[in-house]
């Protein structure tokens, strides 16, 4: 009967003391000063994913869940055979497209000789026909001396004749090659604009040659493999989740009458459980309805059903400097000031040590959590 009592007696003092633990977690806002406030939460971090513009069978993952990666840092490799066709026949168009460019830059040269020969030729048709008009003028007036006869005026008007005619066709001449000289040049023109969109093509099939190597747009931590080695993926599916090492927050639900002098920028601060660090934070985000308490938040006043939503967001450089220690789902408290000039005090003075890979206690925590942290 005695050792009936005894374990009576332990397991009402086992109860009192979780009940008192507990009370003094529900107390613990309790004992701030007047104009500071809290709530429980979580610890998130912006999740985006990494998706392929084309589409590939993925031939190589490079990362695996839970590695750091930095901007455009390598993530995973796509079959690339049909890119690097599409690349080496743009390569082969562009080279016929500048073989046509100079096949017409020779063709205009040889039309430049062209023209100049016919320059050539109606300068010396013009000396002719300049001696011919002589030749014919004096003709004429030895006809009208008796000196010749008519048949001799005929023949040096015939000359003369024939080296207008001749003058004239090299003109005729010249005019053709001169238009010759346009017709290439438009050739030329067409060509050159055919190395460009030749150029063109090829630079978008390097590009997209390039492209099934899938890059990380920035820094952060690998969370999922969402693509698997010999997976074929359509353009636009998602391949690599990532997490957002520098965007950590805490969202936290206050009542009306306690945000209601809450303002975006406000300082803030963050206390994980487990964790003896205070973190220094600010408001970026608060909700403009009230929403239904989810049932992961403690009130004080089970009657509160309605809070609003206010996200605390920590410096991406505090995040960054402490991304091996912050992880998604560590619970812990967040603290914001309704009076401005309400002083921190002792117990929520930032206080940070040297960042280490993990901390002394475990913290809680949730993966689920380690998502996109939606305002």
């Amino acid at each position: 009967m005695k050792k009936k009592n005894i374990w009576i007696l332990i397991l009402l003092l086992a109860i009192a003391i979780i009940g008192f633990f507990i009370w003094q977690h529900y107390q613990s806002g309790s004992d701030l000063p007047e104009g500071i406030v809290s709530s429980n939460g979580r610890l998130e971090l912006e999740r985006f994913d990494i998706a392929s513009l084309y589409p590939g069978r993925v031939e190589e993952m490079l990362v695996d869940e839970g590695d750091e990666v930095e901007k455009d840092q390598v993530l995973a490799l796509l079959s690339s055979t049909q890119s690097e066709s599409n690349l080496t026949a743009a390569k082969a168009d562009e080279q016929r497209a500048r073989q046509l460019v100079s096949q017409a830059r020779a063709g205009r040269a040889q039309g430049e000789q062209t023209v100049a020969r016919a320059e050539a030729e109606i300068n010396a048709r013009l000396e002719q026909q300049k001696v011919a008009k002589l030749e014919l003028d004096n003709a004429r007036q030895m006809r009208r001396e008796g000196l010749i006869s008519p048949a001799e005026l005929d023949k040096r008007l015939s000359a003369y004749n024939g080296a207008v005619s001749a003058v004239q066709a090299a003109r005729a001449a010249r005019s053709e090659a001169v238009a010759a000289l346009s017709r290439l040049d438009a050739q030329i023109s067409e060509a050159q604009a055919g190395v460009e969109q030749a150029k063109a093509q090829e630079s978008a099939a390097a590009s997209a040659n390039d492209d099934m190597s899938i890059r990380s747009p920035k820094s952060g931590r690998v969370e999922y493999q969402i693509a698997k080695v010999g997976s074929v993926i359509a353009a636009g599916n998602k391949v690599v989740s990532l997490l957002d090492t520098s965007d950590v927050f805490m969202n936290i639900f206050l009542p009306n009458e306690q945000m209601s002098s809450l303002e975006v920028g406000d300082e803030a601060r963050i206390v994980l459980d487990g964790v003896d660090m205070v973190w220094p934070a600010e408001i970026s985000y608060i909700a403009h309805e009230a929403q239904f308490t989810p049932k992961s938040v403690e009130t004080q006043n089970e009657r509160e059903k309605l809070m609003f939503k206010v996200k605390l967001k920590l410096p991406a450089e505090t995040a960054l400097k402490y991304k091996g220690l912050l992880k998604g789902g560590m619970t812990g408290m967040g603290y914001v000031r309704t009076n401005a000039d309400t002083a921190w005090p002792e117990n929520l003075k930032i206080k940070l040590a040297e960042p280490t890979s993990q901390p002394e206690s475990q913290a809680n925590t949730d993966p689920k959590l380690e998502t996109t942290g939606q305002s």
